[in-house]
């Protein structure tokens, strides 16, 4: 069984996350995520880089429909030379706020999400700007005649960086995620391993797929801890993402929690 890998979401203020960047690290967690706020993860992960030499970095997760596919493939391939490539990318639709949008909008969305996806991976793979053609439904690019040399996107990681998106239910999200490189997960481990086994069916890269399992385990209590995430490893989740989104009365804070550790693993500091 590959070993399982271990990151955190990041909650707090530029400097504090920056901070708790740097104390995961030193704890042995394997990567840390920022909530996509707006575009601000960005600049907080450029600041992280810049604080850090091992940790993956990355963005839980990025509503790329709210966001031009070129400014994206920028900013994350800048980071992924920063980072001496580090950078992870989880995408999705954004918040699906139902009492405002349709069905119709939230179809718009997953349409513009595939499509948004596409052009990351072409353009991550050192197509520039000025020699791109697409035609989608919701974005078309012609060749520029311009004698303006634009430039390319191409990260440091090759063929692309990592690109993670949601895994459900949906005949849609298991079609999506077969086609990249890691499926963000909820579910019992039984419910993990049926998913799983959906995607596999339809996957076609020989490069092992990541199954990225996303909650909280207590941090003071080790056993019970590595007892949850085991049970995830054992039903193929690849990762396990630590999250404390409630503010609730645990007995320890973000940063104490850090400290403690990955659940199923040893701190290094």
């Amino acid at each position: 069984m590959v070993r399982m890998k271990y990151g955190f979401v990041l909650l707090g203020n530029d400097k504090q996350v920056v901070e708790l960047a740097q104390e995961a690290e030193a704890a042995g967690w394997d990567a840390i995520f920022l909530p996509d706020d707006y575009g601000s993860a960005w600049l907080r992960l450029a600041a992280i880089a810049m604080k850090t030499e091992r940790i993956r970095l990355g963005t839980m997760l990025t509503p790329l429909p709210q966001h031009h596919p070129w400014t994206v493939a920028a900013q994350a391939a800048t980071l992924d030379h920063l980072s001496n490539g580090r950078v992870i990318l989880a995408a999705g639709l954004g918040v699906l706020e139902l009492d405002k949008f349709g069905l119709q909008e939230n179809r718009k969305r997953a349409q513009m999400l595939d499509e948004g996806l596409d052009l990351l991976s072409l353009w991550w793979q050192g197509t520039s700007m000025r020699e791109l053609t697409y035609q989608g439904r919701h974005y078309q690019l012609a060749e520029m005649a311009a004698d303006v040399s634009w430039p390319t996107h191409k990260p440091l990681q090759q063929p692309r960086i990592p690109i993670w998106v949601v895994g459900g239910e949906k005949a849609s999200q298991v079609r999506r995620s077969a086609r990249w490189d890691g499926a963000l997960m909820h579910g019992s481990p039984e419910e993990i391993r049926q998913r799983r086994a959906m995607i596999e069916a339809q996957r076609i890269d020989s490069v092992p797929l990541e199954y990225i399992v996303e909650g909280e385990t207590p941090g003071n209590d080790p056993e019970q801890a590595r007892a949850i995430t085991q049970a995830y490893a054992e039903a193929g989740a690849t990762w396990w993402i630590e999250s404390m989104w409630e503010e609730k009365d645990r007995g320890y804070d973000i940063r104490e929690r850090i400290r403690m550790g990955p659940p199923g693993g040893v701190q290094v500091r």
